[in-house]
């Protein structure tokens, strides 16, 4: 269907097809569609990484949000475990929560 077909489509807001939460850290996995100049339509999808949290001085929920491509993750998986490894290996004693 193409868009201006039907006018309702276009007020569908996307959502996230799966979702998985730990904390305050959320992921979810998204289908997003693109336009090409030939006309034709290709699908991928991507990764949001959002961080919610308040600040001490506030009653509002913020949130930091990351999106990443399916190329991105294991390069992401990869810095993270590494940040990982040195706060582990490296711990000066204190907790940083």
């Amino acid at each position: 269907m193409k868009k201006n077909e039907n006018s309702s489509m276009d007020s569908v807001p996307n959502r996230p097809y799966r979702e998985w939460k730990a904390g305050n850290l959320k992921v979810a996995l998204w289908k997003n569609k693109k336009d090409m100049e030939d006309g034709s339509e290709i699908e991928f999808k991507t990764v949001s990484l959002t961080r919610s949290y308040k600040r001490s001085n506030e009653d509002i929920w913020r949130h930091d949000v990351i999106n990443l491509r399916r190329n991105d993750l294991q390069k992401a998986i990869l810095v993270l475990q590494k940040a990982q490894e040195d706060l582990l290996l490296y711990n000066d004693g204190k907790d940083d929560e």
